[in-house]
């Protein structure tokens, strides 16, 4: 070795050597030579400073979420990531070892040593192999909702009143015939004063709405949207030691990528309003991997993107782990990738002018070292990397050209009697595989619509209403004093529409009671 090499070893030794737990991503390259006296690590306590995985298609970033994620499961940190392609089940099934991989592992002074993991598989809707994950509208909140059906900022911001409105009536919003109801309540004739009272909304903008919802549900997507909510605090199971890895299937992406990214802003937005804040642990209590993240900012109106970004500044004070996934950290603004202390990129593919001006961009973002890093960046093979992560102490490591690791567990999906055979073990199937459709909205606007136009006296048929359906449509009435009293009416009503509002979140998502 040069003067220079061994400079660059063993900065990279001395870089990446914690005394903490850490997750072992491979081996650095010197010279084009794996080093096995170079492991490159990832601390596990700074894991809640964030990171990304970017890299062009085919460079093996599916591989490295999947080491990263076996690894996590295996230090008892439970893991969520989403599976576009399909590939990720095999986490779940023990890989067979191969005489490539072998000696591909031994140039690094590794051995195969197979794992099977335990994996929870879930849905958007109803998967073959995953438990479905459902969200009421209600807790889904109008600024996702608006995002998903590409409203401008006016159109969400009468969602908003639209919501405030449910809100303030006690209209349970579970699904989209639910919103559907109130906004056709809205603007009819007997609405007519409510909507004063909300600041109003027009005609053409609860048309477009409408139109918008009209075209999700014929398309079929209204499917995600129900009863049972899925809780978000299921995704922190450990089992024997060993954190789950929750995979999310999601068979319709390339139909409706502004559906996959927002729903797994509404996760992470549910997961952020309920987990309590615990400061710097010595390993997070989940890690979220976001894929496709450049979906996320695509078109997203001011409301949605700083959502976002107070999301990822916050979380890591609740346990969190974020990892941005993407071809280019370009995809992201500045002001989410100035929090992503942990960085993996993969072979960045140079063919435009473009693509040129990006690579330059790249380069700046990672510390100087005495890595080339155009030719790194440029030259890396399949399952190489340059990485730089956050030490212990915050400091950012030296870059290092690294030669990827790989997982225990199988690459590609799992056969399909181990997919079966783990879904009939899955505790969650039970409590969430049948939707259940509850009184909401739409059914006590009906009902009130109807009792508006019956012929008989109010008070006739409140008599003649059985006890059950009279606390249903009046808890305030069964509540109240025998003598009225409007000022206190009046402050009751006030007091609960603060308490109301107060329980929506930073994505207008609705809170839930913790379960922590």
């Amino acid at each position: 070795m040069t003067q220079d090499t061994n400079a660059l070893l063993t900065s990279l030794i001395e870089g990446y050597n914690f005394p903490g737990e850490s997750l072992e991503l491979g081996v650095a390259l010197i010279g084009g030579k794996p080093e096995p006296t170079a492991p490159i690590r990832l601390p596990l306590k700074m894991l809640n400073r964030h990171g990304l995985v970017a890299g062009a298609t085919g460079t093996g970033k599916t591989v490295t979420l999947h080491l990263m994620a076996e690894q996590l499961s295996k230090a008892g940190v439970p893991v969520f990531l989403a599976d576009i392609k399909g590939d990720l089940s095999g986490l779940v099934q023990a890989g067979e070892g191969s005489e490539k991989l072998t000696a591909r592992l031994a140039e690094m002074g590794k051995e195969f040593s197979p794992r099977a993991n335990p994996v929870e598989f879930l849905s958007l809707g109803e998967g073959a192999h995953g438990t479905p994950v459902r969200a009421s509208v209600d807790a889904f909140g109008p600024i996702l909702l608006a995002r998903v059906l590409e409203l401008n900022e006016t159109q969400e911001e009468c969602l908003q009143l639209i919501f405030h409105y449910a809100d303030s009536n006690n209209l349970p919003l579970d699904d989209l015939n639910d919103v559907k109801a109130v906004i056709s309540f809205l603007v009819s004739e007997e609405g007519a004063e409510a909507l004063k009272g909300i600041g109003g909304v027009t005609a053409a903008t609860a048309s477009v709405i409408l139109r918008g919802i009209t075209i999700m549900q014929s398309q079929g997507l209204d499917q995600f949207f129900g009863q049972p909510e899925f809780d978000t605090a299921d995704f922190l199971q450990v089992r024997e030691g060993s954190g789950v890895i929750n995979v999310l299937e999601l068979p319709s992406v390339n139909q409706q990528p502004m559906l996959f990214s927002t729903f797994l802003m509404w996760l992470l937005a549910d997961l952020f309003e309920d987990l309590p804040e615990v400061g710097d642990l010595d390993k997070p209590k989940l890690v979220f991997f976001l894929d496709e993240a450049h979906l996320l900012f695509k078109d997203a109106t001011k409301a949605f993107t700083d959502a976002i970004i107070n999301t990822v500044r916050l979380i890591r004070s609740k346990g969190v782990g974020l990892f941005f996934i993407t071809q280019s950290p370009t995809d992201l603004p500045d002001q989410v990738l100035g929090q992503l202390g942990n960085r993996i990129q993969h072979a960045v593919r140079v063919f435009t002018a473009k693509d040129q001006s990006a690579l330059k961009q790249i380069i700046k973002t990672f510390p100087a070292n005495g890595v080339d890093l155009q030719e790194a960046l440029t030259q890396a093979g399949v399952g190489e990397a340059v990485i730089t992560v956050l030490s212990e102490n915050g400091a950012p490591t030296p870059v290092a050209w690294t030669k990827m690791s790989s997982p225990g567990s199988n690459i590609g999906p799992a056969s399909p009697e181990v997919l079966e055979e783990n879904m009939k073990a899955s505790p969650l199937a039970a409590r969430y595989a049948t939707a259940v459709d509850r009184e909401s909205a739409r059914e006590m606007l009906e009902a009130k619509t109807a009792e508006a136009s019956a012929p008989a006296p109010a008070e006739a048929q409140q008599q003649e209403a059985p006890a059950e359906a009279q606390r249903s449509e009046a808890p305030r009435q069964r509540q109240a004093p025998a003598q009225p009293n409007p000022m206190m009416d009046m402050a009751m009503d006030a007091a609960s529409m603060i308490g109301r509002e107060l329980l929506r979140g930073m994505f207008g998502n609705r809170k839930r009671r913790r379960r922590w």
